[in-house]
């Protein structure tokens, strides 16, 4: 025995005393049965060993819960300047997402007009740039006005008119 502790390094000895003396940690200790179950071992620098780095671990954990799409769509809301560029987005506002259609409030009646015209352009930018989000299509809307015809104290009647002369 003394002749194969000679071919050995100071922490192969050590560690051959201390398996000796008390046993293979992979079968007397929890952590070490845990270790020995795990895939590829726990030799350094094999795959999985190595720390992710927080984007890796990210787009990890997006794509094994299935968010590819949900994450798509977040990018097109907050890609909207770079997808229609600095002038147009200072005049429209991307409200949301229902259904693969892509809601957009315009300041104006003109603007909610011109952007109709521009609707297939402005879909096939955000097909090329964000193909995961399922966007089918767009809807502008224009401004919200005031209506005298619905809220908490709505009258029946002829609205407003009828208090004017």
């Amino acid at each position: 025995m003394k002749d194969l502790d000679a071919d050995r390094d100071e922490p192969e000895r050590v560690w051959m005393r201390i398996r000796a003396r008390f046993g293979d940690p992979a079968i007397t200790t929890k952590d070490g049965r845990r270790r020995t179950r795990q895939a590829g071992g726990s030799e350094p620098f094999t795959s999985g060993r190595d720390p992710l780095g927080l984007g890796g671990a990210l787009d990890r954990l997006v794509s094994e819960a299935g968010w590819q799409g949900e994450m798509a769509q977040g990018g097109v809301l907050a890609e909207w300047p770079r997808i229609v560029g600095a002038d147009i987005a200072d005049k429209t506002t991307p409200d949301g997402i229902e259904d693969g259609l892509l809601v957009v409030r315009c300041q104006s009646t003109a603007w909610e007009q011109q952007m109709r015209l521009m609707r297939a352009e402005i879909t096939t930018r955000i097909v090329q740039a964000f193909p995961e989000a399922g966007i089918v299509g767009i809807r502008f809307v224009g401004p919200q006005q005031h209506s005298f015809l619905r809220g908490p104290r709505t009258v029946r009647g002829r609205g407003p008119r009828d208090t004017w002369g």
